[in-house]
């Protein structure tokens, strides 16, 4: 994706990942985690702003710093370089509240005909999975890599 992002730095397994972002309340850290699910090759996607006390991410936080799209964008930077590095994953994302899924959503929907060209996208709806639909409300998202050609 060709979108402004901002500057990432990363683990050496690239499991987790941080960034500043830059808005209308200041500089925020934001953090980005892969973590590994009891299924194979499934990898839940944290994120949210760092605690700078624990280093932990606090997902319950609303920053509203007036840069949501570019913090979309950086986010979706992870997954690339996650699935560069682990291409068979699986990424579970879902939102911790139902208008953070639902912002989620409308951030795939934005960006579907850039981000279905390299990812298979599929929609959690009454416990089970299908391909993702613009307009449909969604539980939770995974997604994977396609395979290249």
């Amino acid at each position: 994706m060709k979108l402004p992002k901002y500057p990432l730095s990363s683990g050496d397994k690239l499991l987790t990942f941080e960034f500043v972002s830059e808005g209308r309340k200041g500089l925020i850290h934001k953090f980005v985690s892969y973590q590994p699910t009891n299924l194979k090759n499934v990898y839940n996607l944290a994120f949210g702003d760092k605690d700078h006390t624990t280093g932990t991410i606090d997902d319950l936080v609303i920053s509203n710093n007036g840069d949501s799209e570019m913090v979309l964008t950086t986010v979706v930077a992870t997954v690339y370089a996650f699935t560069d590095k682990y291409p068979r994953a699986w990424i579970y994302a879902t939102g911790s509240t139902k208008a953070r899924t639902r912002l989620y959503r409308m951030g795939i929907t934005k960006f579907l005909s850039e981000f279905s060209s390299d990812f298979e996208i599929l929609g959690e709806r009454y416990d089970d999975w299908e391909s993702f639909k613009k307009n449909v409300e969604y539980d939770g998202f995974l997604v994977r890599r396609k395979k290249k050609k």
